[in-house]
């Protein structure tokens, strides 16, 4: 939520909500994007750290690698600026950033549904599961102007940053993910309070299969 704030500070100080957000890296205000962004992609990390470290999800998850994706995503917004008319085109690095930020918008609801799919029955963990799923399904519902603006923009002249005001649409999205985080960092400290006997026991439950698998064929 710290860079929802950040983001709606600059908003209502110096800038215009029809402005995409990553214009205010061209200027002055180039640090506080930084600093928010990266505190995003970092934190994003650090839950999903927990995560793992408390048996709900593993590295080598789908639900996980996309995460991994998302904070990617965010990284390469904060190294490769969009380009900067103004001062003459950097094209590639506009480019990566315009990569970057649609990996990160992309990932981020993927990563969100996966992680909470297979707790969504679960007795511990089924609740903060369902909340977890309805925020990446928001955030789904947040891309899909995007989707339709670039459709649009595949099938007329109108380029598709000009189908809808940008700006607008980036901020709703912004809030949908930024808050998609913010539910599964609740569910990451929730998962930190549980006693250490009841997580290794949730650990235990989703690790049986392949668990009884692998000791039926050690005694084969």
């Amino acid at each position: 939520m710290v860079t929802v704030a950040m983001v709606g500070l600059l908003d209502l100080t110096v800038g215009s909500l029809r402005r995409t957000i990553s214009e205010y890296a061209l200027g002055d205000y180039r640090p506080v994007f930084d600093v928010a962004v990266l505190l995003l992609a970092f934190g994003s990390l650090a839950i999903l750290l927990a995560l793992v470290h408390r048996g709900l999800s593993r590295w080598r998850a789908p639900g996980a690698v996309a995460l991994v994706l998302w904070s990617a995503g965010l990284l390469l917004v904060v190294v490769f600026p969009k380009t900067n008319w103004a001062m003459g085109t950097n094209e590639l690095s506009g480019s990566i950033h315009r990569f970057g930020s649609m990996l990160a918008f992309v990932s981020l609801p993927i990563a969100i549904i996966l992680l909470a799919r297979p707790w969504l029955r679960h007795a511990v963990w089924g609740r903060h599961a369902r909340w977890t799923m309805a925020s990446g399904l928001l955030s789904v519902v947040a891309f899909m102007p995007i989707l339709y603006a670039i459709a649009m923009g595949m099938v007329s002249d109108v380029r598709w940053w000009r189908v809808f005001p940008l700006g607008y649409i980036e901020r709703i999205l912004l809030i949908a993910e930024v808050g998609a985080v913010l539910v599964t960092g609740l569910w990451a400290v929730a998962a930190s309070r549980v006693a250490p006997w009841r997580v290794g026991e949730t650990s235990r439950i989703t690790s049986a299969p392949s668990t009884t698998s692998s000791t039926t064929t050690a005694k084969s």
